[in-house]
């Protein structure tokens, strides 16, 4: 699974002409989820979103995480995170996984990210969606789960 982190003052997503979504303070996070992701993929990459220290101290270093600050996280799908833009001019997409794969996993990685205490806030798995944030920071991470394939197939 492939996640692209953002720490926000606020966001908020929309689909279907309603806000499906949205958040005051903490993170947004476009998920991926790949073939061959499993659900150790999804709690691993969970506990890293919520553990995070990416949130300044009182002495302004990167000390805390989404969960210290009582923030809240806005989970929006995405399988073009897994885009191969390597060659050519357009992307290709076959590292990302079908969406009767992906959903189930990505159901896994909300559910894993409730467990670790983080309001979770989610677009509409598949819909296209309108996303709106003020960066905070900006502060943006790239993250791979260890088991994660990552990579065209």
């Amino acid at each position: 699974m492939r996640a692209m982190v953002q720490r926000v003052a606020w966001a908020e997503v929309e689909a279907d002409g309603n806000i499906a979504g949205q958040i005051g303070s903490g993170l947004l996070v476009y998920v991926g989820v790949g073939v061959g992701d499993s659900v150790d993929d999804a709690n691993w990459l969970a506990e890293k979103v919520a553990n995070l220290r990416i949130f300044a101290d009182d002495a302004d270093k990167l000390n805390r995480s989404v969960r210290d600050v009582a923030g809240s996280v806005l989970v929006v799908s995405n399988f073009t995170l897994l885009a191969d833009a390597r060659k050519g001019r357009r992307p290709a997409f076959s590292a990302a996984a079908a969406s009767d794969e992906a959903l189930p996993l990505h159901e896994a990685f909300l559910d894993a990210l409730d467990r670790q205490g983080v309001k979770v806030e989610t677009g509409l798995f598949g819909a296209k969606m309108s996303v709106r944030s003020q960066a905070a920071g900006p502060v943006n991470l790239i993250i791979d789960s260890p088991n994660g394939r990552g990579e065209a197939v």
